[in-house]
């Protein structure tokens, strides 16, 4: 039976594959700006999302990297797309330096290099950090992110100092973006699921009991911390073409707290719950813009209040863990299998109620 059911779940997970990237081409030419820059922004979260479930949810460890990772990729996308012309424009403080000042890349190119390089550094910041265990790691990583951001603001040559960069090409679209979400969930799915993601499991429950059972700790902890970095830095990269601008201060630990949010939210143990936060994140952060907003309630004037939004998310957030303290999903993801199962049950139920008993 098993065997019958996984060919029909490829055909039908091929075929909503096509009708999200159908559909895709249907909205970038019906949908406006706004709406578009909405589902570009949910695809980039669902990426960053992802790779945090890896180290997180599926290995237990717990990292604050993801803004500085981010930055990375989104640095070298931006350097490497920019046209040398732009790049002078920009740089105010000192010019670039050789080769940054003349060198042009295309768009997919530069976006494979800034995952490379993010999960080099990756690499470089998992070697020392991935020793330590619990709130040691999450200091460190909260660290390492914050020398990443400093780094970039104190290399005015290379990175255009506190100024950032202008004038990033808008090189992506919706379905470009679509197509590599369906690749970062595909490949973090393949890898949870194989003989690495049962030791990432195991050492997430037990890391004394993995290692007795022959599970290389810091190799299973360095692949999830690599492949997690190298999808984070393919979401720096979208990113910076999707803002058209950066600077130091878009990743700032903000962004991590946003990404450990949704993860939550969702559940840090299911990629589905993670896609859902997703979009769920996405759409209230510009829904509860309005509460930021000044108005009048009862002839009082109520001036807007900044940060209001953050503390919305909060709320809601300490609702979910009193309620719900493992997410949206826990740890089930979607299956086909559940849904087929559903579908045939109803069509019993339906055939026993018109037959009719004799009399």
């Amino acid at each position: 039976m098993k065997n019958k059911k996984k060919p029909l779940n490829m055909i039908l997970s091929i075929t909503s594959i096509i009708l999200l990237i159908l559909f895709s081409l249907w909205a970038q030419n019906h949908l406006d700006s706004y709406q578009i820059r909405l589902l570009n922004m949910w695809g980039i979260y669902i990426i960053m999302v992802v790779s945090f479930n890896l180290i997180f949810g599926f290995t237990g460890q717990f990292s604050l990297a993801h803004a500085g990772l981010a930055a990375i990729g989104a640095y070298t996308v931006a350097l490497l797309t920019l046209s040398p012309e732009a790049k002078l424009i920009s740089f105010f403080i000192e010019p670039p330096i050789w080769p940054i000042s003349t060198v042009q890349w295309p768009f997919l190119p530069s976006l494979l290099l800034g995952g490379v390089i993010t999960a080099f550094i990756g690499y470089l910041i998992g070697a020392p950090a991935l020793r330590l265990h619990g709130d040691y790691l999450l200091i460190v990583t909260l660290g390492f992110s914050e020398v990443i951001r400093l780094v970039l603001v104190n290399l005015p040559m290379i990175c255009n100092g506190a100024m950032g960069l202008k004038g990033i090409p808008d090189n992506t679209n919706l379905t470009v973006i679509l197509i590599i979400v369906v690749i970062t969930v595909f490949v973090v799915k393949r890898l949870v699921d194989s003989s690495y993601g049962r030791a990432l499991k195991c050492i997430r429950e037990d890391e004394i009991a993995a290692e007795a059972m022959g599970v290389n700790l810091f190799r299973h902890k360095m692949l999830a911390f690599v492949v997690s970095s190298f999808f984070v830095g393919i979401a720096g990269g979208l990113f910076s073409n999707i803002l058209g601008t950066i600077d130091p201060t878009t990743f700032k630990p903000y962004l991590t707290y946003a990404v450990v949010t949704m993860a939550v939210l969702g559940g840090a143990e299911s990629l589905t719950g993670g896609i859902i936060a997703s979009g769920v994140y996405t759409i209230m952060s510009e829904l509860l813009r309005a509460v930021e907003a000044p108005r009048v309630i009862f002839n009082i004037e109520i001036p807007g209040i900044p940060g209001l939004r953050m503390l919305a998310f909060s709320a809601m957030l300490l609702i979910l863990i009193l309620f719900a303290r493992s997410g949206i999903m826990g740890s089930k993801e979607f299956s086909w299998d559940w849904i087929i199962s559903r579908f045939t049950k109803n069509q019993k139920k339906s055939k026993k109620g018109d037959t009719v008993e004799p009399s």
